[in-house]
């Protein structure tokens, strides 16, 4: 039995395991479910979909020990849905609201919450203001999109919101959890306008991207250490948890 099928078994069980495990290994694409998840995967051919599902499901990457369950749940970045599925499962009294700028992914993510209507889905990006952004290298991997500032009026403009403008929008006082990985648009998401809602979230989940943009790791740290943080990590992500709320 290999590693990656041992692998499917843990995260699916073993009937949905072993069939995972036969279609990744000659189909590598298309259409599978999950009875275990509620959802029927959809991976794309020649995007990095595969490589996402991996991180989720069979690295485990979210699987975090938290002192809490989180019901308020932002997913920034969130692909074609995988990790917002994922927090569906594990938490699943949740509400979480899920932000992905690209319109082609953001179709698939629809596809893959079908099942799950405590999510809701958001195609914008997340800035430190609302704006409109636009995607600087749209012939990049499909989870590598990066964003800068654009006007209303490009055709190509995607709206954005910053994380306050979210919450005040689902009418919440805290955030449980934030789960951030937005390929360099930490930066401007941490370089201002964060003091209503950072001491207000309780943990954050956090990608960094300074090989695709200069000062990522400044601006977070920047404003995290005003705050009662701890600090971890977990696979590719670094972990905040905010001391005073939990």
């Amino acid at each position: 039995m290999t590693y990656k099928l041992n692998l499917l078994i843990k995260a699916f069980g073993p009937v949905d395991g072993i069939k995972f495990y036969i279609h990744l290994l000659f189909k590598k694409y298309g259409s599978f479910t999950s009875s275990r998840y509620n959802t029927t995967f959809h991976l794309r051919s020649k995007t990095t979909d595969k490589y996402t599902f991996k991180q989720v499901f069979l690295d485990d990457q979210y699987n975090v020990d938290l002192p809490f369950t989180p019901e308020r749940i932002i997913d920034a970045g969130a692909n074609i849905g995988l990790a917002a599925v994922y927090f569906s499962h594990r938490y699943p009294n949740s509400k979480i609201v899920a932000v992905e700028p690209s319109r082609d992914n953001f179709q698939a993510l629809l596809k893959n919450i079908a099942g799950h209507p405590n999510i809701k889905a958001n195609c914008m990006g997340l800035w430190n203001r609302d704006v409109y952004l636009l995607i600087t290298n749209p012939d990049g991997p499909s989870s590598s999109f990066m964003l800068t500032e654009t006007s209303p009026d490009n055709p190509e403009a995607i709206p954005a919101e910053s994380v306050e403008t979210i919450m005040r929008g689902e009418n919440w006082d805290t955030i449980d959890l934030l789960k951030i990985d937005i390929e360099g648009s930490e930066k401007e998401v941490f370089e201002a306008n964060y003091e209503f809602w950072l001491p207000k979230t309780k943990v954050i989940y956090l990608e960094l991207h300074d090989q695709m943009k200069k000062g990522c790791s400044k601006s977070v740290f920047a404003a995290i250490s005003k705050y009662n943080f701890s600090f971890s990590f977990s696979d590719e992500n670094l972990v905040f948890i905010n001391e005073d709320l939990v």
